[in-house]
């Protein structure tokens, strides 16, 4: 992924992350969308995605799994 400035780069865990390189924000891995640290609520562990929501979410579960 390009060096963006003040792109964290995160390790994904349940139910928590670990801090890999700081900073403000991750970009949701189905939008691309801005997602501040203090507003991530939404990842996957077994994929090592950010989602910016439920929506998202789901909709990475569905296209991993091929439907």
């Amino acid at each position: 992924m390009a060096d963006i400035q003040g792109l964290a780069v995160l390790e994904y865990h349940t139910p928590h992350f670990d801090i890999v390189r700081p900073g403000q924000f991750v970009l949701c891995a189905v939008s691309g969308a801005r997602i501040d640290l203090d507003d991530l609520k939404y990842w996957s562990a077994e994929f090592q995605e950010a989602y910016r929501g439920p929506v998202e979410a789901t909709q990475s579960f569905l296209r991993h799994r091929g439907l």
